[in-house]
């Protein structure tokens, strides 16, 4: 071979090796939807985002948030996006049970952040004693977590009064039960002069998980690798979120949702670490993310019962425990 021809050969593998190179270190995209507009509850997606850990793990998402008149678990279930955030255990079952090629591989939330909420009243210590009080809860709620507070707790259908996620008539009413989060309702009672009595249903036997990751089936089976970098990345990104300075993700909250503001993001934030929301529960042992076939199959045998789900229905359909419980502080 001449040495012209040793050069062009050498310029070649050039060219290949850097071309390589370039397509290796070429980022994945994903699209992620949250399951409403931006806020400290999703906090942790965000910080991922902010700080540049989807990027350090070779990941290019694309986070949008929810709202009204969109359905992450519709647009996963059609292929329309590539993963979603589940608000509950239920979003899991309902898909499993509509046959949707969708799987869950993570619990952000070992703690449902639902709860009940009082005035300060005397008769009231106990989620017991509401049985026969009015309670207003919201539509979606009544064949759901409803029916679980019936099971559970002996509550009637007629103690239901509708609640239209406007706070004001619990604020005059002083004989008011209302649900909400943990992490938004009890701050708006507050800023009006209510200090409520908080009961967190996850603390009362309410068993399920929150804040889930749900991808598409195809992504879990075809790419693994790609589903165990978003889970690891998204962990480390909540836990910088609730460990770190939450700034990064704040700043892009507050830009995708410009209705949020510095004091309910605090609020929403210490509310999740003083309740264990994400750091408690499985996650202590098995790390944050944490989820249990125990667990799945508890909530699910409970949900079954209430008459929610047929008998037939396998959780197992649509979770899959592979890229979590890797122990301690991920």
């Amino acid at each position: 071979m001449t040495m012209t021809g040793l050069r062009v050969r050498a310029a070649l593998a050039a060219l290949l090796l850097l071309f390589s190179g370039t397509v290796a270190q070429a980022a994945d995209r994903l699209v992620f939807a949250t399951d409403w507009r931006a806020q400290a509850e999703q906090g942790g997606f965000y910080q991922a985002v902010a700080k540049g850990i989807y990027a350090r793990h070779g990941l290019e998402v694309d986070l949008r948030q929810g709202g009204v008149g969109m359905d992450p678990q519709q647009l996963l279930a059609a292929g329309a996006i590539d993963g979603a955030m589940g608000s509950s255990g239920f979003f899991t079952l309902n898909l499993v049970e509509a046959g949707a090629d969708v799987v869950t591989v993570a619990a952000l939330f070992q703690k449902d952040p639902w709860m009940l909420m009082t005035h300060p009243r005397a008769d009231i210590t106990s989620l017991e004693q509401m049985r026969g009080k009015p309670i207003m809860i919201g539509d979606p709620s009544v064949n759901t977590i409803w029916r679980w507070l019936k099971s559970r707790y002996g509550f009637q259908d007629s103690q239901i009064r509708k609640y239209t996620f406007n706070i004001a008539p619990f604020l005059v009413d002083q004989g008011a039960i209302q649900q909400g989060y943990v992490t938004s309702e009890p701050f708006t009672a507050g800023k009006a002069g209510v200090t409520p009595q908080v009961y967190l249903l996850a603390d009362h036997g309410y068993l399920s998980y929150a804040a889930t990751i749900m991808l598409r089936r195809d992504l879990v089976e075809k790419r693994p690798d790609l589903v165990q970098a978003f889970v690891d990345a998204s962990i480390e990104g909540w836990i910088s979120y609730l460990h770190d300075d939450p700034g990064p993700a704040n700043a892009l909250i507050k830009t995708a949702n410009p209705d949020m503001d510095d004091e309910t993001i605090a609020y929403a934030r210490q509310k999740m670490i003083a309740y264990g929301i994400v750091e408690s529960g499985d996650a202590v042992r098995l790390g944050v993310g944490a989820m249990t076939a125990d667990r799945w199959q508890a909530f699910t045998d409970e949900m079954k019962a209430l008459g929610i789900y047929r008998s037939d229905l396998d959780w197992r359909r649509g979770v899959d425990l592979r890229f979590v419980n890797k122990g301690g502080r991920n």
